[in-house]
């Protein structure tokens, strides 16, 4: 006999409660006497706590939440003077200094007078950014975010499946 083989009864029949006091649940059903529990459609609320105060309004609460949004950083047209390339990006952007490093995401804001202008490549840009760009005789192009490389243990794990 094989443990898939078996023959098992896995619908058992209900209990009859109710019905006289020689069937085992009789009078109260075994529901108990008297109570909310032993009334016709009876269910307590969830988190109820009979009359405590519940658990879930005992316990103090954390204040604020955490927003899962990437942030952007931001460059503004003025500061494109600093960097000293024909095309801008995050890299170029990176060793200027003007962001953090090169994986974040940017957005390019107008503010002051643009000089020189080339192409510009951005995660984000304003209205008004573009127009300054392409008024200096640049072009704005909106990327994708550049993805960080992968690290050398990434790829041998890779390498060794």
């Amino acid at each position: 006999m094989k443990f898939n083989e078996l023959q098992t009864n896995h619908k058992q029949s209900a209990k009859r409660v109710g019905r006289g006091i020689a069937a085992g649940q009789g009078k109260t059903a075994g529901r108990g006497t008297k109570g909310y529990g032993s009334r016709t459609g009876s269910k307590a609320k969830p988190g109820f706590a009979g009359g405590q105060n519940p658990i879930m309004q005992a316990l103090p609460k954390l204040p604020g939440f955490k927003s899962h949004r990437i942030k952007m950083e931001v460059v503004f047209t003025d500061q494109l003077a600093r960097v000293n390339a024909k095309n801008v990006d995050c890299h170029t952007l990176a060793e200027a200094g003007l962001i953090s490093n090169p994986f974040v995401r940017v957005k390019l804001l107008s503010r002051g007078d643009i000089t020189k202008a080339g192409a510009v490549h951005v995660q984000g840009a304003s209205k008004t950014a573009v127009a300054a760009v392409v008024k200096a005789g640049g072009t704005v192009t909106i990327v994708a975010q550049i993805g960080r490389p992968a690290s050398k243990k990434a790829d041998q794990k890779k390498s060794d499946k």
